[in-house]
């Protein structure tokens, strides 16, 4: 780090040094992560007695591209070099370079993530080493405990740090799924004033302005307020016939120490989301066309509206400097209404496709509560980090479909103007989740560089699933839940710079796909084998590698016979290895990214043949995103970014009766910080205009990769 006088007299002020020490461990968290501190825009560095060095912590911003602290693995706030399971961090410096807009593009920066479908444009999901999820956390509260998939896409403008805990985790979360979880940590109010705002715009009609203001409110001692916002409208280079993608985004949260020992936080999300239904590409004979990828088999009319809220309350207390309690309320609901033709076929000649109209409209509402203790303390000569929860959940959802009939389309040249048919019932979902979760867990440090962490999860509760047919009216009982999930790890530290882990790990999940005339089928379970290293190639510069081996049971995978459906099949496993660099390699030069290969497939079942690839998992993947910003001279300030992101060969159902193609994709930047209050930036992605399928997800519903495109960004910081 950087500290050179600044030639200005030795005289200051009281009030500029006492401004300047209260600014000085903030302006990183104010500048939304734009750069690192001490290496910004190599404006010189004002020594101010008095004035506290920055420190990272698991909640709060991170400096340049690699973190170092976490508590997505253990609820604690922990370095990440003592964590016997893989956790990648993409701080907000990283999202402010690439000026992501999506999640998606977000976690192309780690290995073994690829993106599995949009749910025909409604939301986003993940495969994380091979597995599928559709759901994710914020601040450590998972999100829609009783439906499949959130109901919008997920909006960046609060978002700190995006983490990624890889493998199964339900000794800490419950639910979940075995190739991990993700984890939004969201920005913190401060007492500090700061602000930021953006406006963009880009190729296609894409438009967006956001921001977050934070700063004291007077009406309270220690009380502090933050609002992060965003609009936007993407008409994106799909053929809707002229109708934008539009989301409405505020997320109000506030912070209060009402003594030095209590802390009390909130945060708000409230998502509107309106856009096409839109399911992409059809494949057809092996493959999916890309001569066209523009071409939309759906009607103007084709709608997908949606809102979703949730607010969560925490209260932490400490008793002492070695006891803490800490509660966490959540609260969540909202729901969403469809209509839209869909694909049901393509006839032998590949001239047409047949379709079906379908309208639905779904409701969720979820309550989650928290209670935990952490206690520090020595026992038989060792220092322990302990922690015991409580946790409750109750979660609903109701989805109602009806379909019609809609007249077939030209499978190369899709002419809009069909009418919608009549409608009659398709299904009629009910399903509630009630569990409670005891989990214990304990950090011990054993000596000579060795840790071990122990942790044991019993869920119990039951479950109500019900998915109607127009033939059925009777209502099954409820069915009794229970599950136990345990992990162990152990870490040992030869050198410093070097960590070397082992650790295996369970998930247990209840169903909530939609089963056809299932009635309360069995919970999925997984377990995992983990072995892993991390190693400081500089005091700035992480290289995190990886060996695993995940088994998953009792799956929902796509009905091959029934669309819309899901179908319950065996087991499937993964196993692969990876590598994940991170960090600064000189001042000024920061760079992230990942490589993965993975080895994913059915291994038993009675649906889909034994050996199949799963769907959308390449072998090989991996990307990289590297920038460079002047540090001196008349440049300085002056930045640019490059960055490749490859993705191997994938299944597109698993039947395996397609495949989609390899792709490289090329994304470049140029940005300008004028002081430290304002930048402009240009990103450029997919500079050599690759067509190419970003998501498989079966044979109707293939999204393909946008062409070049150019966003434009100006950027205020106070």
């Amino acid at each position: 780090m950087l500290s050179r006088p600044c030639p200005v007299s030795r005289r200051r002020s009281p009030l500029l040094v006492a401004l300047l020490a209260g600014a000085a461990p903030i302006l990183g968290a104010g500048r939304a992560g734009a750069q690192e501190p001490a290496e910004a825009i190599a404006l010189d560095t004002i020594t101010v007695a008095g004035a506290p060095a920055f420190r990272e912590t698991a909640a709060g911003p991170v400096q340049g591209y690699r973190a170092t602290r976490s508590a997505t693995a253990t609820k604690t706030d922990t370095a990440l070099r003592d964590l016997p399971q893989t956790v990648n961090v993409i701080p907000r410096e990283v999202l402010v370079d690439r000026q992501e807009t999506r999640l998606t593009d977000a976690l192309f920066n780690v290995s073994n993530v690829q993106p599995a479908g949009t749910l025909q444009g409604r939301t986003e999901t993940y495969n994380i080493r091979g597995f599928n999820t559709q759901t994710y956390a914020i601040d450590g509260v998972f999100l829609n405990q009783a439906s499949n998939f959130f109901v919008t896409k997920r909006d960046l403008a609060d978002v700190e740090r995006i983490e990624v805990l890889k493998g199964p985790a339900s000794v800490l979360y419950g639910r979940g799924d075995p190739g991990g979880v993700i984890n939004i940590v969201t920005r913190q109010p401060s007492l500090v004033p700061t602000a930021d705002a953006s406006v963009q715009g880009g190729s296609f009609g894409f438009r967006r302005v956001q921001g977050s203001v934070s700063g004291p409110i007077p009406s309270a001692e220690g009380l502090a307020g933050r609002v992060s916002f965003a609009t936007e409208a993407d008409p994106t280079f799909r053929n809707y016939g002229g109708r934008d993608n539009s989301r409405n985004f505020v997320a109000p949260a506030f912070s209060w120490n009402p003594s030095p020992d209590t802390r009390v936080t909130f945060l708000g999300e409230f998502t509107k989301q309106d856009g096409q239904y839109d399911e992409g590409l059809t494949a057809f004979r092996g493959r999916v066309p890309l001569d066209n990828i523009a071409r939309y088999y759906g009607e103007p009319f084709a709608r997908y509206n949606a809102m979703a809220n949730f607010g969560t309350l925490k209260i932490e207390h400490d008793f002492n400097e070695n006891l803490m309690i800490r509660q966490v309320l959540n609260a969540q609901g909202g729901g969403f209404d469809l209509i839209s033709p869909r694909a049901t076929g393509v006839n032998a000649a590949g001239t047409v496709l047949t379709r079906r109209l379908t309208a639905t409209n779904s409701t969720y509402a979820s309550v989650d509560s928290q209670t935990e203790l952490v206690a520090k303390f020595d026992w038989l000569g060792l220092r322990h980090t302990a922690l015991v929860g409580i946790e409750y959940i109750n979660g609903y959802r109701h989805s109602y479909s009806t379909q019609g009939n809609i007249a077939s389309v030209s499978f190369l040249n899709p002419v809009f103007g069909a009418l919608p048919g009549a409608l009659s019932l398709q299904s009629d979902l009910r399903q509630k989740n009630e569990l409670t979760g005891l989990y214990a867990q304990d950090q011990i440090e054993l000596g000579y560089g060795l840790q071990l962490l122990l942790g044991v999860r019993y869920d119990t509760g039951e479950q109500f699933y019900f998915s109607r047919l127009p033939t059925s009216r009777s209502l099954p009982p409820t069915q009794e839940l229970s599950g136990v999930s345990p992990r162990v790890g152990l870490i040992y530290r030869p050198a410093e710079p070097l960590a070397l882990y082992a650790s295996y790990s369970t998930s247990f999940k209840p169903q909530t796909a939609n089963v056809l005339g299932a009635v309360n089928p069995s919970p999925e379970t997984g377990e995992q084998y983990e072995v892993g290293a991390r190693y400081d190639i500089n005091p700035g510069l992480t290289l995190s590698t990886a060996a695993f081996r995940i088994t998953r049971n009792n799956v929902a995978a796509s009905d091959p016979v029934n669309s819309g459906f899901s179908v319950i099949t065996g087991q499937q496993r993964s196993e692969g290895v990876e590598a994940d660099l991170a960090g600064t390699v000189l001042p000024g030069w920061k760079v992230i990214g990942g490589v993965g290969y993975l080895d994913a497939r059915i291994t038993r079942d009675t649906t889909f043949a034994i050996g199949n690839r799963l769907v959308g998992v390449p072998a090989f993947s991996g990307s990289v995103w590297t920038t460079y910003q002047v540090q001196e001279g008349p440049w300085r300030g002056l930045g640019v970014g490059a960055g490749v992101t490859y993705v191997g060969k994938r299944t597109g159902d698993l039947n395996n009766n397609y495949t989609v193609g390899a792709y490289a994709r090329v994304d470049a930047a140029v940005f300008y910080d004028l002081d430290e209050h304002a930048r402009f930036s240009l990103n450029l992605r997919n500079l050599t205009d690759a067509r190419y399928v970003e998501q498989p997800y079966n044979q109707f519903n293939n999204v393909p990769g946008a062409p070049f495109t150019v966003l434009a960004t100006i950027t205020g910081r106070w």
